[in-house]
């Protein structure tokens, strides 16, 4: 749980920092697509400002989100080494954001698929990765050791 609240963190700073810095638009953007999830079309921008309504919708939207797909990753690495949860993290972000945007958006949200961009597949990139370090840190257990290879 506490793994998806630290990527959720990380991935909605990041993202609107990149839609800002890089895109040229606003950063309430992202949290207005989030938003129009339970509310509907009307709260996607224009305007693109910010609404404390729009973004705590969003945020409990977005969190609840994060937390399941943490606890779906840490069944997935549990028993792995840092490395690999990084690795699989990785992976596992990029193919939420292939599934977000390219399966499950064109049929339900079709507002998100104006954000199938580089900032979005890096923001989910980082999202996993976060995801997969934050559950290596945090986990109780540590993987147990590989045993020596056997010499013949």
């Amino acid at each position: 749980m506490w793994a998806g609240i630290i990527a959720g963190v990380v991935f909605v700073v990041a993202e609107m920092l990149m839609v800002m810095l890089f895109l040229g638009q606003s950063p309430w953007g992202p949290p207005r697509m989030i938003a129009a999830i339970l509310l509907g079309r009307d709260v996607l921008p224009p305007p693109a400002d910010f609404n404390a309504l729009i973004v705590l919708v969003a945020m409990a939207i977005h969190f609840a989100l994060s937390i399941a797909l943490g606890l779906v990753l840490g069944w997935i690495v549990h028993r792995l080494n840092g490395t690999s949860a990084l690795l699989i993290g990785i992976a596992f972000g990029l193919a939420i954001y292939f599934i977000n945007f390219y399966l499950i958006a064109p049929a339900a949200f079709p507002w998100f698929t104006q954000a199938q961009n580089w900032v979005s597949l890096f923001a989910h990139a980082l999202f996993g990765l976060v995801l997969g370090g934050a559950y290596a840190m945090l986990r109780k257990h540590k993987p147990a050791a590989m045993p020596p290879a056997a010499t013949p």
